[in-house]
């Protein structure tokens, strides 16, 4: 299977047309690469908001529901998309005002699929910024996506940094994890959380990202990133544990070929067993007392 992680820039957008077309665009190229699983990272729609003017789009409140009120039509252009090139995305995840889970606004992202499937998964922890001044709150829990690709879950930015959010997609062949950060630390993070994952759980990470400016927006006004893919540091995988990895803050597709049969495989020959191992910390892990050297 062939994976593509976007470092993706959000743009001005002077009609919803033009977002159709970005998007096929953006498709396209890795259809034609031969990618079949495309992910897009955290917050990229947030684009969708200078659709209703610069001046709704620099606004925090004002910009979600701008975006919300958009995502049916985003997915409309996913689905046809998903289908015409018959690829499984993961559209840019979006604020979305669900009255089933609460009044304020979740970050969903949307898995789509050829054949018409779609499901979607919330994040579950909020940074600082989307809970104190953004008002973004933690959503659905955490779901498992049996597709014809294999077992997929889904880590939205800073719950790549949860090894117990991790520990829950045990069973996924591949991880998602879009992403959105302001700075090189913050990319920094979410990187290092998902390695970890792939480690942990001897599967496969996507790391996608934003990238460039938006100075017309208070929420995603600077973008630091890059798109990787990545793998355990063992039995069939790269030993730097990097299957693919882009250049910081260059817009475009990161690709990476995987040999789903290699995941089973490392998980039950591997130099080590840390998936199958998790359980053995129980007896052993606890808070650490306090002593005095003698």
């Amino acid at each position: 299977m062939k994976l593509a992680a976007a470092a993706y820039p959000m743009d001005v957008l002077s009609s919803f047309a033009d977002y159709e077309r970005k998007l096929t665009g953006w498709v396209s190229e890795a259809a034609r690469n031969g990618a079949e699983l495309l992910v897009f990272p955290e917050y990229g729609a947030m684009e969708l908001a200078t659709l209703a003017g610069l001046e709704v789009a620099g606004d925090l409140e004002a910009s979600l529901r701008a975006v919300s009120d958009r995502v049916p039509e985003a997915d409309a252009v996913h689905l046809r998309l998903a289908r015409n090139f018959g690829v499984h995305i993961l559209a840019a995840s979006a604020p979305v005002f669900d009255p089933e889970i609460g009044a304020r606004p979740v970050n969903r992202a949307r898995l789509l699929t050829p054949d018409g499937g779609i499901g979607y998964q919330d994040k579950q922890i909020m940074t600082r910024f989307e809970r104190e001044e953004w008002g973004v709150t933690g959503g659905a829990p955490l779901r498992l996506f049996e597709t014809a690709l294999g077992k997929i879950g889904i880590l939205i930015c800073y719950d790549s940094e949860f090894p117990l959010l991790g520990r829950a997609l045990r069973d996924a062949d591949v991880i998602l994890v879009p992403s959105c950060t302001e700075a090189l630390a913050g990319f920094s993070r979410v990187r290092i959380g998902a390695m970890a994952r792939a480690l942990e759980n001897q599967c496969v990470t996507v790391m996608s990202s934003t990238v460039a400016a938006c100075d017309w927006s208070y929420a995603v006004d600077e973008n630091t990133g890059a798109g990787g893919i990545f793998g355990p540091p063992d039995t069939g995988f790269p030993p730097t544990g990097i299957l693919a990895q882009g250049d910081l803050n260059a817009p475009g597709w990161t690709y990476a070929e995987i040999d789903m049969a290699r995941i089973g495989e490392v998980r039950e020959t591997g130099v080590v067993l840390n998936r199958r191992h998790w359980d053995d910390q129980s007896g052993r892990a606890q808070d650490a007392a306090l002593r005095k050297l003698r």
